[in-house]
C-alpha cells in the first residue's frame, strides 16, 4: 500500500551522493542547512549518532521566543544510498518518518525525500513540503560552498 499523505520531494544536487549523505549526518554541515535561511541551528545543539538505533537532536531558532527542539532516532543508515530516521519536536511518542534515498546521476545526486507518519493533516503536509523545499535550498547552498 502506498501512503499518499506526506511530504514527497525529488531534488538534484550538484554534489556526489557521499557529500549529500554526509550533509545529513555531519553536525557542522547539518547545522548550516537544517533550518533553512530563516533559522539558526547552533552547532552545540546538534547531536547526530548516525547508526541504526542511534539518536539525533538539534535546536532550530526562528525567533528569540520560537525554538524547536527536534529529536529522533536513526532506523536505517546505508551510506551513501539511504537514510531513514524519525523526527518530532512535540512532547509524547508520535514521530514522523523521514526517508532519504540518494542516487548518482549525471552532474550530481538525485535525492528522493519523504516525510510520512500520519501525524499531520493533508494541509499540514503541504506546508511541510514548502518548508522542506526552503531547507533543501539551504542544503544546496551549503553543498555548493564545500565544492
Amino acid at each position: 500500500m502506498t501512503e499518499t499523505h506526506g511530504s514527497h520531494i525529488t531534488r538534484t544536487f550538484a554534489a556526489p551522493p557521499e557529500a549529500v549523505f554526509d550533509a545529513w549526518v555531519t553536525p557542522a554541515t547539518f547545522a548550516a542547512w537544517w533550518g533553512g535561511s530563516a533559522a539558526e541551528v547552533p552547532l552545540d545543539s546538534v547531536s547526530l549518532d548516525a547508526r541504526p538505533g542511534g539518536s539525533w537532536k538539534a535546536t532550530m531558532i526562528l525567533a528569540p521566543d520560537m525554538r524547536f527542539h527536534w529529536r529522533g532516532e536513526y532506523l536505517e543508515v546505508d551510506r551513501p544510498n539511504k537514510l531513514v530516521l524519525t523526527t518530532t519536536f512535540q512532547p509524547g511518542d508520535a514521530r514522523e518518518l523521514l526517508t532519504v534515498r540518494l542516487t548518482a546521476v549525471d552532474g550530481g545526486t538525485e535525492m528522493r525525500f519523504s516525510q510520512t507518519g500520519g501525524n499531520l493533516s493533508a494541509e499540514e503536509y503541504e506546508g511541510t513540503t514548502v518548508g522542506w523545499r526552503a531547507v533543501f535550498d539551504a542544503m544546496d547552498s551549503t553543498l555548493a560552498a564545500k565544492v
